[in-house]
């Protein structure tokens, strides 16, 4: 066996380190780092499942020019020129990219510096926008610097946690799972979120306020710290700027009242609230998208700065608000400018930044302005403007708001370049040229994680096919387009230290952002490097990267919350499920991640349901202005009344339904340009079908289903997909690979079970009724790994009695619903402990424990009554 390489994780910003041993060519043994600091060897789910998504399905393995392969030659001549051409007949502006926090920061470094130094544009932004911009527009208001002044540890040493938007035991289990472990040491969680959820299920206090009413509710707290003599005015007065009237401002409809009403939430728990925070000096204030993806969200989140500054609760351990990110290396992204709105190494678009940055670079055609962010570089791509387009390691046909009109623009682009890991993806099937890049396991540099630390991703398998990783096919793009000197790499190393070397360049401490001690380590010490974290703690000293060194209090106001109207009487939420990642390119390929959520549901409370007659397990369509997209119901009292949520995940490769981006609306922030996903107006109906059923295949089926809902998920040894719909249903047996076929019928259910082998084997089944019930069809998908195909597939069970787990609770150790309420009744346990030492359910990255514990009081509920 090979020796482990310590890399890091691909998925959120949490930034864990693993340990991956590779046991074959495409095969791998996964482990959390004991060593890492961001998570001493804890994993999720999603991070211990990673060797099963390392194979080489669906996987783009040479160019493509339209649908023809290519040499590399070919395909980077032919992306350089038509770069080069448009940019010759319409000017820089009139190309752009689109990149990715699934970048490493050797590749984001090397594009911007291409497009913003060498173009001349500044038309690269990342999908990093729809996720973070706000926070930086934020921290750019209040600090002058784009600065995370929090660590991990802070949550070790907080006596009260606040979660604003963000469900952290799902999006970011090892941190949540710090954060567990330090309120079982006595600090509180408050958690502040629309919707209950797993993670509010385990908070001290719920407050499930009103969408876009953080405004409201950080100010409301901010006049109520000042009145309780909480506010540190020798802290303000030494180190933080305030505006003239701020304090009238934030008095300004911000009595306890006035709050509950505006956020709909019970007074006597907003005075619970208040009290606690104010009692309270140490306490970290974590936020995540449910404050960033807002219409107001840079607002949202100088709200959370000012309260912080103004009580002097920041720089000092255990007291930050901490804006926790997305992607693995968004942070990175920021760092060397990824976004429209910066230009590199923490710097902006000020004269004398574009000169020393064009200085640094040599550049000869330095961007001068910030260029098109997310939402508008897509509304310039529909209207013409943008006439070539380079889109890296992202799908914004499926991510985008509005999609469908994403779709179109890309659709009408005279030139899209796609690099990417898969073949196939909503956004690939509009490029003219795709470009095989390295995926996670191949590529070798570094990413920064949420709390500014710095790790090396390593490679441990060698890249297949003619994959190349993303800093090269950049690389050999700006040599072609005449820039041979400016990016002659040889390796990532070089790379790394020329941004190190621009970090510190004529920097004299004014931008905290800077890696001086790393711009001459050689290429073994780059190799051999260990985690580490960049700019100490910040703002321990009370000054900032302002030009007098003041913080900034930020006077922002409540917006009024639009009133339901008549055509689209409910508001929509969007957001992630725990076992899966964007668009499911590599978790859709896990088995045993797809168990947890099989399909894409739109949740929706029980009195809304019954008003709209929307029953659980049916299928419901939702509607906006934008577009409209099928779901399956799940009816929960943990939504509000009026409010809708859906997942973000599902795409055209994986569903007919479930299309959460179409649905959006294309506005933005008006400060950071992030999107609002939080809040859009929407209606749903029920949708009825006269049939349903599934069928399962070895492999993949030779034709995509496209019924009224279909939805594809991976199993053991091959795929399977939920099907309804009206119509005759004797059309799905097209779906079925030819061989030896076995049929049974019930007239009069309407039902029809099929079997397909091959060679005594299990091929495919196909059950489909139209009155009946449908087995379940776990031990249908267990026969595609049986040498001889038992007797009984028809029955769909095997001979005899057998066990149904039920849903899977516990991914990590695939432990279903019944299984674990069968262990809680036969072996009284009574607690999550207990229910772990029996089953392993949430020992491993206990992102299920909150599932667990509700489990145990249903159970308990069930035995009283």
């Amino acid at each position: 066996m090979s020796a482990p390489v310590r890399t890091t994780c691909a998925y959120c910003g949490v930034g864990c380190g693993i340990l991956a041993t590779p046991t074959g060519e495409r095969s791998v043994t996964i482990k959390g780092d004991p060593d890492h600091p961001a998570n001493s060897g804890k994993l999720c789910s999603k991070g211990t499942h990673l060797g099963e998504t390392i194979g080489l399905e669906g996987r783009l393995l040479t160019p493509m020019i339209g649908q023809r392969r290519a040499s590399w030659d070919k395909a980077l001549d032919l992306v350089a020129k038509r770069f080069r051409d448009t940019i010759a007949q319409h000017g820089p502006n009139s190309v752009a990219f689109y990149v990715s926090g699934q970048l490493l920061t050797e590749d984001y470094y090397v594009a911007n510096k291409l497009m913003k130094g060498f173009i001349g544009s500044a038309n690269i932004d990342t999908n990093s926008r729809l996720c973070m911009a706000s926070a930086v527009a934020g921290h750019m208001r209040a600090f002058g610097e784009d600065i995370v002044p929090a660590s991990y540890d802070d949550l070790d040493a907080a006596d009260l946690i606040v979660l604003v938007g963000s469900n952290t035991a799902w999006c970011h289990p090892v941190v949540y799972q710090r954060i567990r472990a330090r309120c079982d040491a006595g600090a509180k969680l408050v958690v502040i979120d629309p919707r209950r959820t797993e993670t509010a299920d385990e908070s001290d206090l719920h407050l499930a306020i009103r969408p876009g009413t953080d405004v409201a509710l950080m100010n409301g707290l901010l006049a109520w710290c000042r009145d309780a003599g909480v506010v540190d005015y020798d802290y303000l007065a030494a180190h933080v700027a305030t505006p003239d009237a701020f304090w009238d401002q934030v008095d300004e409809g911000s009595d306890l009242w006035s709050v509950a009403r505006i956020c709909d939430v019970p007074p006597q728990d907003l005075r619970r609230f208040f009290e606690l925070f104010a009692a309270t000096p140490k306490t970290v204030t974590m936020f995540s998208q449910g404050v960033n993806q807002s219409l107001s969200g840079t607002d949202q989140v100088n709200a959370i700065t000012n309260l912080h500054l103004a009580t002097g609760r920041i720089g000092k351990p255990g007291a930050a608000p901490f804006s926790i990110t997305g992607q693995p290396n968004a942070m990175g992204g920021r760092e060397v400018g990824g976004l429209a709105s910066s230009l590199a190494a923490h710097m902006d678009f000020a004269p004398e930044n574009v000169a020393r940055v064009g200085r640094f670079w040599a550049a000869p055609n330095m961007a001068t302005k910030p260029g098109l962010k997310a939402v508008d570089l897509f509304r310039e791509l529909g209207n013409g403007r943008i006439k070539a387009l380079w889109v890296m390691a992202t799908n914004p046909a499926v991510s985008m708001p509005d999609a469908g009109r994403v779709r179109e623009a890309l659709a009408g682009c005279p030139f899209v370049v796609v690099s990417d890991v898969i073949e196939t993806t909503d956004t690939s099937v509009h490029a003219h040229v795709r470009l095989p890049a390295s995926a996670w396991g191949e590529k070798d540099g570094t990413v920064t994680n949420s709390d500014r630390t710095i790790s090396r991703q390593r490679a441990f398998m060698a890249a297949p096919g003619e994959a190349k990783p993303d800093w090269w096919i950049i690389s050999e793009v700006g040599r072609r387009m005449g820039w041979k000197t400016a990016f002659s790499y040889d390796r990532p190393a070089e790379i790394w230290r020329e941004h190190c070397r621009l970090s510190a360049y004529e920097n004299n401490g004014t931008r905290l952002f800077a890696l001086p001690g790393h711009a001459a380590k050689g290429n073994a010490e780059y190799d051999a490097m260990t985690p580490f974290r960049w700019g100490g703690a910040p703002f321990a000293d009370g000054r900032f990267s302002t030009p007098d060194g003041r913080a900034r209090l930020v006077p922002v106001a409540q917006k009024p919350v639009a009133a339901p109207l008549a055509k689209w009487p409910m508001t929509l939420n969007t957001g992630r499920y725990r076992d899966q990642w964007h668009t499911m390119t590599r978790t859709g390929l896990s088995p045993k991640l797809a168990r947890h959520r099989e399909e894409p549901l739109v949740e929706i409370h029980p009195d809304d349901a019954v008003r709209l007659g929307i029953v659980d397990g049916g299928l419901a369509r939702v509607t906006t202005p934008q577009g409209d997209s099928v779901f399956r119901a799940s009816v929960v009292a943990t939504q509000r009344i009026g409010e809708l949520f859906v997942p973000i995940h599902w795409t055209d490769r994986t569903a007919t339904g479930g299309r959460a981006g179409l649905l959006p609306r294309p506005l933005a922030d008006p400060v950071s340009g992030q999107p609002g996903f939080k809040s859009t107006p929407v209606r749903i109906e029920p949708v009825a079908t006269e049939w349903r059923g599934f069928v399962v295949v070895r492999g993949e089926l030779a034709t995509r289903p496209d019924y009224l809902w279909a939805t594809r998920v991976a199993v053991p040894g091959g795929t399977a997909w939920d099907m309804a719909g009206n119509g005759d249903a004797t059309a799905l047996d097209a779906l079925l690979p030819k061989g030896q076929r076995i049929e049974a019928v019930d007239a009069a259910r309407g039902s029809r079970r099929i079997a397909i082998l091959e060679g005594g084997r299990l091929a495919a089944v196909l059950f489909v009724t139209r009155d009946g019930a449908l087995q379940p069809r776990d031990w249908l998908v267990a026969q595609l790994s049986e040498a001889i195909a038992a007797p009984t597939l028809l029955a769909g069970r095997a001979p005899g009695a057998q066990v149904d787990r039920g849903p899977i609770v516990c991914a990590c150790f695939d432990v279903g619903l019944k299984t674990i309420l069968a262990a809680i009744a036969d072996q009284q346990l009574a607690d999550v402990p207990a229910i772990g030492a029996a089953l392993k359910a949430g020992t491993n990255c206990g992102s299920c424990r909150p599932a667990l514990a509700k489990l145990l009081v249903t159970q308990g509920s069930a035995n009283v009554a």
